[in-house]
């Protein structure tokens, strides 16, 4: 029998989002839920990534894709952040792609 300890096979880290990420990025998704813009979100972890995205409907493709990846040849951990598959932008600090995205959520309205 094998067993199940992450100890059993020491290359099979996953990249998670550490507390302190995951807690601002639950404050901005909770902000978009508020608005009534988004209404779901899934989290995703393999061995290179962790990946956060953010629905608009249950049933649609993910809003907004946020990617915590590291770098194998600079041995760094990046962010990449994807809105409707169209914006493709990475940024060096989780910081910086929370603030991408709450400049998005904001909405002019003229009169």
């Amino acid at each position: 029998m094998r067993s199940l300890s992450s100890s059993s096979s020491p290359n099979n880290h996953k990249l998670y989002f550490s507390k302190s990420e995951l807690s601002k990025i639950l404050n901005c998704y909770s902000i978009g839920v508020s608005n009534g813009k988004w209404k779901d979100y899934a989290l995703n972890f393999n061995t290179n990534e962790a990946i956060f995205s953010i629905y608009k409907h249950t049933l649609a493709s993910p809003e907004c894709i946020l990617k915590k990846y590291k770098e194998k040849k600079k041995k760094r951990t990046l962010y990449q952040l994807s809105i409707n598959n169209k914006k493709n932008s990475k940024y060096e600090d989780i910081d910086q792609l929370i603030a991408s995205i709450k400049r998005t959520q904001l909405s002019i309205v003229v009169y």
